[in-house]
């Protein structure tokens, strides 16, 4: 919290936040070509995650062929849970062995799902605590939105289907916190987005449509209170303590890259053609219908480029979700420590069908999306994952990791890459940077290097 003094009314500072939190409005216009952007098409990274690991991921699973396919190679046969993603074939690599060691307790005793979201893309373990001094990392996809961020209106989109928030006790002396799996540095956790509205007007403005001329409108109202908060800031800074001098940098760099983002929006906003869609009114209740307006929000974004990063869970880690879709009343969480029932079992593996169905209805809709002399599903990288394995004893490696798309025809699909067992799974968050063109990354979190044979 910033320490003011008594000269400085609260109500002010608060109307300069109050404007800046609705600037995300503004990073939803028309996308703008960028003097910057390389001439080819550029690869889109997509993250998403799968709550309380998937049955049959690792050798100690009841049922261990479920995910895990029979043999390594080529031409494997999809195993029954992965058979959703057998269309796409050519595009899906699956990876045995990875792992997020730093989501074992290491001393800290219980707390795996809180464990698993934090270290599924930082490969970092968590500061154990229940209050507001949690310290983690940067996250693989925070990484990626720092150097594709400088090319789009939005660095990256964090889209969840179960609420995240930042305060209490989410998991055994864990903090909420802990719940986000996007995070843009060790104090910096980015809760997903999961109201379709929401998302809706963070990426076209408030109002009903995709219109081009309402939109320039609200670009040109909203340009003026931009201005307005940078100036109020500017005559803030001269007010503050020097504590407070960091945060008030990092904020006016925030306002910054706005201004930045309105600029690339004003060249394009009245050629560039989007899809039409209305907005969303409400949250549906139906899970299958959910998600799949998540999705195709995601694939607007990506096919106007307004960002060409997103992540995207498809539950909390310890998530009680019933899944009345497909007559399943039990909660998520509970049924995953099945102790060997054989009934649990079959319901956890109908769990794990629908979301891997999920991710299959993403490739979908990349596939059937032109971009530029292909598709967006050659233009992207999309890893799909949890890091637990075998839920009933949380397990952190074998983790159930899958990666489609071909980058622009530089990886080959079709294949089950086996790597020496506790491989990190940082190791291919360290290829798929290179993949999209970013600038060299030495390592981050538990990395030991590239993947090979990728």
């Amino acid at each position: 919290m910033m320490n003011f003094s008594h000269t400085l009314p609260r109500r002010t500072f608060l109307r300069g936040v109050g404007a800046t939190m609705a600037l995300p409005l503004l990073d939803s216009m028309t996308p703008a070509v960028s003097a910057l952007a390389p001439s080819k098409a550029p690869v889109r990274l997509g993250y998403v995650y799968t709550p309380n690991g998937i049955v049959g991921a690792c050798d100690k699973s009841p049922r261990p062929f479920m995910w895990t396919p029979k043999t390594a190679g080529a031409n494997f046969e999809f195993s029954p849970t992965m058979k959703p993603l057998e269309p796409f074939r050519e595009y899906v690599n699956v990876f045995g062995r990875l792992a997020q060691v730093n989501g074992r307790a290491l001393g800290d005793g219980p707390g795996d799902h809180a464990r698993a979201t934090a270290t599924f893309l930082t490969g970092v373990h968590p500061y154990k605590t229940g209050g507001a001094d949690f310290r983690l990392a940067i996250s693989a996809d925070q990484i990626a939105a720092k150097e594709l961020g400088r090319y789009t209106q939005l660095s990256s989109l964090e889209l969840g289907l179960e609420p995240q928030p930042l305060a209490g006790n989410c998991d055994s002396g864990y903090t909420c916190a802990y719940m986000s799996m996007s995070w843009r540095g060790p104090t910096s956790p980015l809760p997903a987005e999961i109201n379709p509205r929401t998302v809706f007007e963070r990426l076209f403005g408030d109002g009903d449509s995709t219109d081009p001329k309402a939109r320039m409108a609200r670009l040109e109202s909203q340009k003026s209170v931009l201005d307005y908060v940078a100036g109020s800031l500017s005559r803030l800074q001269r007010r503050l303590g020097r504590g407070d001098t960091r945060k008030i940098e990092e904020y006016l760099e925030a306002v910054r890259d706005i201004e930045r983002r309105i600029a690339l929006a004003e060249e394009q906003n009245l050629t560039m053609e989007l899809p039409h869609m209305e907005r969303p009114s409400a949250v549906p209740d139906d899970f299958g219908q959910y998600s799949k307006l998540m999705i195709d929000m995601q694939l607007v974004a990506w096919q106007t480029d307004m960002t060409r990063v997103a992540s995207f869970m498809l539950g909390r880690d310890g998530s009680n979700r019933a899944y009345r879709e497909i007559g399943i009343s039990d909660g998520h969480h509970s049924i995953s420590h099945h102790q060997g029932d054989a009934e649990k079992l079959d319901k956890l593996m109908k769990i794990d069908e629908l979301h891997v169905a999920t991710f299959a209805y993403l490739l979908k809709r990349l596939k059937e999306t032109p971009d530029g002399d292909g598709t967006l599903l050659d233009h992207s990288l999309v890893v799909f994952g949890s890091s637990i394995s075998e839920s009933n004893i949380h397990t952190h490696d074998d983790l159930p990791i899958v990666l489609a798309g071909s980058a622009n025809g530089q990886v080959k699909g079709n294949r089950h890459l086996v790597y020496p067992k506790e491989t990190p799974l940082n190791n291919l968050f360290l290829n798929m940077f290179d993949l999209a063109g970013l600038p060299h990354v030495n390592g981050f979190g538990d990395s030991t290097g590239r993947l090979t044979d990728l």
